[in-house]
């Protein structure tokens, strides 16, 4: 989701990682990964650091419970990299924004179900973007180092990179995934975002570089965003067409089959009409009809602040909770 629109929707609107128990391990039927995006943790990034349930907040665990009970079985947490490492990005993690987001991750992967952390910076701190590499590998040595031994934590690089030169969106993708094995992380998924907002329907336009990621541990994810609007930044509830979904998904289905590789669409939604419902079911569809290299979705978003957002899933209030839960339940 855009910066700006995530920012007007929000204004109106010593750690141990518990080992994940496998017998509660969730499976659902056509894909590896489904759930949604569960904010909070991101909201108010212009009061930094910020000041608990006031100007940000962590998802609701009931309502995860809720989800899991639904058959979902991935949760992506977005949090600020100002928040956890405050003051510069190679400080110490604050210790009461991870103990937050630990508890959190804990309770989603003590159920057997995934949590993503995903820093929802944009390719940027503090507003300027990330040029160094080094501090970037710092900041992700830190972070994954206390969740290195919870094999159901899945660590996002960061959220829609743009603007930037594809050569520095790959490099910082890159010392993420080098960082994160650094620090003892070797049994996580990483998902790795590209340049202009990681858009599906760009992909072959901006990211055709990406192709050249490594990981000694082959659990590269590509993550995907796709929203159906005419611009697709998901700011309009208007869908294109009843088939803009699959269509926009086609040059990035075919990208990833010609190079072996596996991805996720980590953001998508569209809005309670006939139209938009048609266009999700299209593309989930298209997507398990491809499910050698898509390997699941997650809806934005969900998360206890939203309020009567067009997109919002929180149940059970959620404008789009009642309309598309079913929807997405027949299909992952």
């Amino acid at each position: 989701m855009k910066l700006l629109h995530l920012l007007g929707t929000a204004l109106t609107a010593t750690v141990a990682i518990a080992a994940p128990a496998a017998e509660k391990s969730k499976r659902v039927k056509n894909f590896q990964f489904f759930g949604v995006n569960e904010s909070g943790a991101e909201f108010g990034q212009g009061k930094l650091p910020g000041v608990y349930n006031t100007d940000y907040t962590f998802p609701n665990t009931a309502t995860i419970d809720t989800l899991i009970s639904e058959g979902m079985n991935t949760f992506r947490i977005p949090i600020l990299m100002e928040r956890i490492a405050q003051g510069s990005m190679t400080a110490s993690l604050n210790t009461q924004y991870l103990s937050q987001l630990t508890a959190t991750v804990n309770h989603i992967t003590g159920k057997g179900a995934y949590a993503i952390i995903d820093p929802h910076n944009f390719g940027r701190y503090n507003g300027a973007i990330i040029t160094s590499t080094s501090n970037f590998g710092t900041f992700w040595r830190n972070l994954a180092t206390p969740f290195k031994s919870n094999s159901r934590v899945i660590f996002d690089t960061n959220n829609e990179y743009h603007d930037m030169d594809e050569s520095l969106v790959v490099n910082l993708n890159q010392a993420a995934i080098n960082a994160i094995r650094a620090a003892g992380a070797t049994s996580q998924y990483i998902f790795v975002e590209g340049n202009s907002y990681t858009g599906a329907w760009t992909w072959t336009q901006y990211n055709t570089a990406m192709v050249s990621l490594t990981d000694p541990q082959n659990k590269i994810i590509y993550e995907m965003h796709q929203y159906l609007d005419s611009d697709g930044s998901g700011t309009s509830a208007t869908c294109v067409s009843s088939t803009i979904g699959q269509e926009r998904l086609v040059a990035a289905t075919q990208w990833l089959k010609a190079n072996g590789k596996k991805a996720i669409l980590g953001e998508f939604a569209g809005g309670v009409n006939s139209q938009c419902e048609s266009a999700v079911r299209g593309m989930l569809q298209y997507m398990a009809a491809n499910k050698d290299v898509w390997t699941g979705g997650l809806w934005w978003g969900a998360g206890p602040w939203w309020g009567n957002y067009i997109f919002g899933f929180e149940p059970t209030s959620g404008p789009a909770y009642s309309a598309y839960n079913p929807i997405l339940t027949s299909l992952f």
